[in-house]
């Protein structure tokens, strides 16, 4: 689709012989609120008037420094009227263009008058030449954009067209004016005749948002740092009833996020309007219809009013580079006073973007035609190596140096993994990618990423390698420590057990591994980054780490889970007759999904850990299951595929129901990770964690009684309505950090299990092992027993899944037998298990996945 009614201007624009009269309001509106006052447009009017005589007689050209302020508008709009040229600056930025440009006429940022350099112009100036910007909005850049008043007008009626503004609008300002997308927002709106509350407060300040709210303000503008700041600052919490639209532009911005914000403005009564555009073209050149941005967010739509787009010699896959023609499009660019003069060129804009047009008509870019490097042959997109990086969760941006491709990284713990993940993906050598570490990642003016002085501070840093001392226990003796045994080379310093996805098995191998290393742990041990371990702990001398003692401390949780597989498989061989090992362990499991999945991290981190961890449930058992229905016939495809009970399973035990813990289980977690998906959910858990916990566990609760009542059947009892409190309850127990919570915690398993089972000593397995894990953290146990436990409880999914196939034939003469060969069978399974996935790491290797939600290896559930 391709507009091309074109956007003529109001009957209030008034073109002098060279000026150009931007004022459309109605003399009595309000068309500047600040901090001191409030001036109409008459009042407005007035005062350009008076600065355009102290601009003088003449054509010349004006170098402003403009910062958000009420002086440097006047200016501003009074030499735009009375027919100057002018430069515009970021306050503090023009030094380097007044040596290049020599203006007639400087206005510097904080003084109040224009200063004159001479009488008359030293330049000779294009009649149709008005404003000149620096092409990255930055610390003034020499080589500038020319644009005429047409440009300049032509822009701000079509801009004010497609958003809609009217007289009743107000825009307060978030960027600087000296950037073409901040000085878009004051020539629409003053050209609408609606208002403008100039500011130079961020929108992560109160005041800011004081100050919006007093002056009834109905839109702002945000490139994709501010919207970095509004999540900073819960913007989603605030209530703003005058809102109308926010603007976003100057760089893409996440799919995901601008759903979110359009999600957020159909709940609050606001637009998020998407827009693209370049200096080059004065603003913009395209834009998203609000109707559109949730289902084609990542587009940046179709053409302004009065402009065209088409993708120039688009290749196999649709992508060419992005072509405007448009009124807006630029006269040319300046690089010295020389080019004042020159004619203009053709309205003819190729954007330097490449894009697709897609069969709806909407547009999308895929990179920039000068942001790729040729690397080994390679023609290697960077923005596609950011994107790339930025999935496993690796802060860097790429640059091309001397046909080499170079990562910027804020973190030296992000350098190697940096370099391994960018060779990985890109079917590089390693020695063809080099990190760089850098103290920050420059932006310019206008919120977009500075490449040159990116490119000076990278050329500029060594590479960093960060190398243990040989032998010494130091930081990075523990970091390779937690990179070995979590399967996670990417491991930084600045990484925890917790954050690096560890669970209470994998607790047990590395605690063992770091008291020898370190002596005794301390408390609260794995939320400690592995730097900040390194400095609360000092090594044992040699005689004392020697010494070992007779007995280690396992985590509770760990042995309940070991003792209540050995329950459940010598219960089914008839070894034993003690039930409630798998309810219980359907408690661990949303005990460990509470510690090591639903931990403090970002809502997309948080999903990905969750849906890891219920396929790496469902993938083996799928595979087991469905070879043995393969084999034998035994299994229905309910079953194989873990959906006999959503399918009804009948309400008698067969063999069919034998997997139900691993139904629930799967589908627990999937219903866990929908929840976590939902922003507003994910922000109330982040905020009210045992409250959340014990709102879950309330619903789960209520619904087991209203699908059983309290006391559930003997096939009830397996199914997920009636069994996801136990899940829930877990996740309450993870969140009791408190003696009070715990107290909470205890009294809810107190009410909810007893006549549960109507069996009295089933239920006190379930409630004693509850209590166990609330109130007794960790258990003594012979140290010749530690091994065994660990890797009985690594093999507990494995034991599960292949007992039902192992037992039956040894349970009525041999149960211990039947027991054992089950454990036997399932410890096999697990092991080559292992080994399958560390085949497959070496073909495929580790994502790094270092962050608060990281799975570090397959859940051990059981």
């Amino acid at each position: 689709m391709t507009m091309t009614t074109g956007a003529s201007l109001p009957a209030t624009t008034v073109h002098l012989e060279h000026g150009l009269d931007l004022l459309g309001g109605a003399p009595d509106a309000v068309a500047v609120v600040t901090d001191d006052e409030a001036l109409t447009y008459a009042e407005l009017r007035r005062r350009l008037e008076d600065r355009a005589r102290e601009l003088g007689e003449g054509r010349r050209l004006v170098l402003i420094e403009a910062e958000n302020a009420l002086e440097p508008l006047v200016t501003y709009l009074a030499a735009l009227s009375a027919g100057h040229v002018v430069l515009l600056v970021p306050a503090g930025g023009s030094k380097e263009v007044l040596d290049r440009y020599d203006p007639d006429v400087v206005e510097v940022a904080g003084v109040p008058a224009p200063k004159h350099r001479r009488d008359g112009s030293a330049h000779e100036l294009h009649p149709d030449l008005a404003l000149l910007l620096s092409t990255s909005g930055s610390t003034g850049s020499p080589k500038l954009v020319r644009l005429s008043r047409g440009n300049v007008a032509s822009n701000a009626a079509s801009i004010a067209e497609y958003l809609g503004i009217t007289p009743a609008d107000r825009a307060i300002t978030t960027l600087p004016f000296s950037y073409c997308y901040g000085l878009s927002v004051i020539h629409s709106h003053l050209l609408a005749g609606a208002g403008l509350r100039l500011t130079t407060r961020s929108v992560i300040e109160p005041e800011f948002w004081h100050d919006f709210e007093a002056a009834g303000c109905t839109s702002f503008a945000g490139v994709p740092y501010t919207f970095e700041l509004l999540d900073a600052a819960a913007f989603a919490e605030r209530s703003l009833p005058t809102l109308r639209y926010i603007t976003q532009a100057g760089g893409r911005m996440e799919p995901e996020q601008v759903r979110e914000y359009a999600r957020l403005g159909r709940r609050r009564g606001f637009e998020l309007v998407v827009m693209y555009g370049q200096t080059e073209a004065t603003a913009r050149m395209a834009y998203l219809p609000p109707s559109l941005v949730e289902a084609r967010a990542g587009t940046i739509g179709v053409p302004v009013p009065g402009g065209d787009l088409r993708v120039e010699d688009p290749g196999e896959d649709g992508v060419g580079q992005l072509v405007y023609r448009g009124p807006n499009v630029m006269m040319g660019y300046a690089e010295g006073p020389a080019d004042l003069a020159a004619e203009a060129g053709p309205a003819v804009l190729r954007t330097g973007d490449l894009a697709r047009r897609h069969d709806d008509g909407l547009f999308e870019v895929v990179g920039r035609v000068s942001r790729f490097v040729k690397v080994f042959g390679l023609r290697v997109d960077l923005d596609r190596v950011q994107r790339l990086l930025a999935e496993e969760d690796i802060d860097a941006l790429a640059l091309g140096i001397d046909e080499r491709l170079v990562l910027a990284v804020r973190s030296a713990e992000l350098v190697q993994p940096a370099e391994a993940a960018a060779a990985r993906r890109l079917g590089l050598p390693p020695h063809a990618v080099e990190a760089r570490l850098v103290p920050e990642f420059p932006r310019t003016a206008s919120g977009k990423h500075d490449w040159a002085a990116l490119a000076e501070l990278v050329l500029a840093a060594a590479p960093a390698h960060p190398q243990a001392s040989g032998g010494e226990v130091t930081a990075e003796t523990l970091r390779r420590l937690y990179a070995e045994l979590l399967e996670l080379p990417s491991a930084t310093l600045d990484d925890s057990f917790t954050s690096l996805g560890g669970d209470s098995l994998s607790y047990v191998e590395v605690s063992v591994r770091l008291e020898e290393l370190l002596g005794e742990l301390p408390q609260g041990w794995p939320a400690m980054s592995v730097r900040e371990l390194a400095a609360r702990t000092r090594p044992s001398p040699a005689p004392e780490r020697r010494r070992r003692r007779w007995t280690a401390r396992l985590e509770t949780s760990l042995v309940l889970r070991a003792a209540a597989i050995v329950l459940v498989t010598a219960t089914h061989a008839n070894l034993l007759g003690v039930q409630g090992g798998a309810h219980l362990l359907l408690a661990l499991l949303g005990l460990n999904l509470g510690r090591f999945q639903l931990t403090d991290a970002p809502r997309s981190a948080r999903v990905r850990a969750l849906l890891r961890t219920g396929a790496n449930i469902a993938v083996p058992a799928v595979l087991w299951i469905g070879g043995v229905a393969l084999v034998t016939g035994m299994y229905g495809p309910s079953t194989v595929f873990l959906v006999n009970d959503l399918l009804g399973g009948g309400d008698r035990w067969s063999v069919q129901w034998q997997y139900w813990f691993l139904e629930v289980a799967v589908w627990s977690i999937a219903g866990l990770a929908l929840a976590a998906a939902v922003p507003a959910l994910h922000r109330l858990e982040r905020r009210r964690p045992f409250a959340v916990a014990v709102t879950a566990f309330g619903a789960t609760l209520a619904l087991r009684i209203a699908t059983t009542g309290v006391e559930a059947g003997a096939v009830e009892r397996y199914s997920l309505p009636a069994v996801a409190w136990l899940l829930a309850l877990g996740w309450v127990i993870a969140r009791s950090a408190t003696w009070r919570t715990r107290l909470a915690a205890s009294a809810l398993a107190g009410v909810s299990v007893p006549g549960f089972f109507g069996d009295p000593g089933r239920e006190a397995v379930v409630l004693t092992g509850l209590l166990l894990v609330v109130w007794v953290p960790t258990v003594p146990l012979p140290r010749l027993l530690v091994p065994a436990v660990r890797v009985v409880a690594a093999a507990s999914l494995f034991v599960y899944l292949v007992h039902w196939q192992v037992y039956p034939w040894l349970e009525d003469d041999l149960p211990l037998l039947a027991t054992l060969a089950s454990f036997a069978a399932g410890i096999a399974a697990w092991r080559i298990h292992r080994l399958a996935r560390s085949a497959l790491a070496r073909v495929i290797p580790t994502r790094n996945r270092s962050g608060p939600a990281a799975l570090a290896s397959p859940p051990k559930v059981l």
